[in-house]
């Protein structure tokens, strides 16, 4: 029993270690995120990638690479520029960009297992999405991209974060109050979508940490000529990312785990590739789409992964720049609190974390309805039995209006167990 509860212990410090790792990167990387989020009007994005060609699609590239690295977010956004008229081609690219191409996952991976991942995460998310406006008509038809695209129409819409709505300079939006509760509304609104991926990659890394490299070594090939050792690591490495749960930024721990235990450069490539493919996301794809463009797209996506992950360790491989000689230890990649650069960075981290939640607290109210956190000023207000109600859409103002008592009711024991 004591060797089971020091074996836990153990596994809890090394996942908190590698949060500690990382945590200044992610919160800097959501702060970002949030000011895009909040700045730049939806209308706009929607305008820009109605339609096909690459002009579209250069766009939905780049506002996906500037957009939130949630991967729930990625996708429903990507089925509310589906439904408003973009075709598959560029509400995919959407997604690809958003989750493959942002901030805060290059940062996390620079910072836990070298800039040569971030670089290859940053060109692979590229060719992807050329990949996938190449292949996409062997995989779906015109046909079936119309059905789909009426299945989504009559889908629920449920929540997106909440984008610009006021038209200001960038310099009024640098000193307004409403402004960055916009910001602060949309930073918090990623950490609740996000945070149970986030601690679970840390979780699950933490306690893989402890298996010894025999683990690894009987998933991964290693002892073969070098094309066959990649190939069979680039479809493992997806496998495992669809099983593990585990998608946005909260696969990187565990890509760092498995770098450490063995697998080949285009293997881990290929893992942080496939947080679009993991189980509960390809059972949203099913709701939004329809079962037939679910597993469509996703074959499409898994090709896509696995060819880019190849050609880009191709790339990495005629250039030198795929990290040789001893790879991070376990002790390297978790490492260890010192007063040092990253004790000063993570204390701002926290600060600024702190300063965006305090705002929402501030300036905000509870949908009661779906618990989001949204601006008083802003929010959809109803009036019941002589209370103000805030929403996130009209869609909770619906259900709160045909169930008022179980949302009052539920909003009420949330206060009293607050007063306790």
């Amino acid at each position: 029993m004591s060797d089971v509860s020091s074996k836990i212990g153990e596994g809890l410090e090394q996942s908190f270690l590698m949060a500690y790792e990382v945590w200044w990167a992610l919160v800097l990387g959501f702060a970002i995120s949030a000011i895009v989020q909040a700045w730049v009007p939806r209308e706009r994005v929607e305008g820009a990638l109605a339609g096909s060609g690459p002009g579209p699609l250069a766009k939905a590239t780049g506002l996906g690479a500037a957009s939130s690295s949630c991967s729930y977010a990625a996708i429903a956004i990507g089925k509310s520029l589906f439904q408003k008229g973009a075709s598959a081609v560029t509400a995919l690219a959407f997604q690809f960009a958003s989750t493959n191409l942002v901030w805060e996952l290059g940062l996390v991976l620079w910072v836990l297992i070298g800039w040569q991942f971030a670089l290859a995460e940053y060109i692979g998310g590229i060719l992807m999405i050329v990949l996938m406006a190449v292949l996409v008509r062997a995989f779906i038809s015109p046909k079936l991209e119309k059905a789909a695209r009426r299945h989504a129409q009559e889908a629920d819409t449920g929540h997106q974060h909440h984008m610009a709505g006021e038209q200001l300079s960038w310099r009024r939006r640098l000193t307004s109050p409403a402004a960055w509760s916009d910001v602060a509304h949309n930073f918090r609104g990623d950490w609740q979508m996000l945070w149970k991926e986030i601690t679970l990659g840390f979780l699950l890394a933490g306690f893989i940490g402890l298996l010894g490299d025999d683990f690894f070594n009987a998933l991964f090939i290693k002892d073969a000529p070098p094309a066959v050792v990649a190939i069979e690591n680039v479809i493992v490495g997806p496998i495992i990312a669809i099983l593990s749960f585990v998608c946005s930024v909260g696969n990187v721990p565990l890509a760092a785990v498995l770098w450490s235990g063995g697998i080949s450069f285009a293997g881990v490539m290929a893992f942080i590739f496939a947080d679009l493919i993991v189980l509960p996301i390809i059972l949203a794809y099913r709701k939004y789409y329809g079962w037939a463009f679910a597993l469509r797209i996703v074959a499409l996506m898994f090709v896509t992964m696995v060819i880019a992950a190849l050609v880009v360790d191709g790339l990495f491989s005629a250039t030198n720049l795929i990290p040789t000689g001893t790879r991070p230890s376990r002790s390297d990649i978790f490492g260890s609190i010192e007063l040092d650069y990253k004790l000063v960075l993570n204390i701002i981290g926290l600060l600024i974390f702190a300063g965006l939640f305090y705002l929402t607290v501030r300036r905000g109210a509870t949908d009661p309805v779906c618990g989001m956190k949204v601006d008083r000023d802003k929010a959809i207000k109803g009036q019941f039995g002589g209370e103000t109600f805030y929403f996130c859409s009209e869609n909770c103002l619906h259900a709160f209006q045909l169930e008022p008592d179980r949302y009052r009711g539920k909003r009420r024991e949330g206060h009293e167990a607050h007063a306790h």
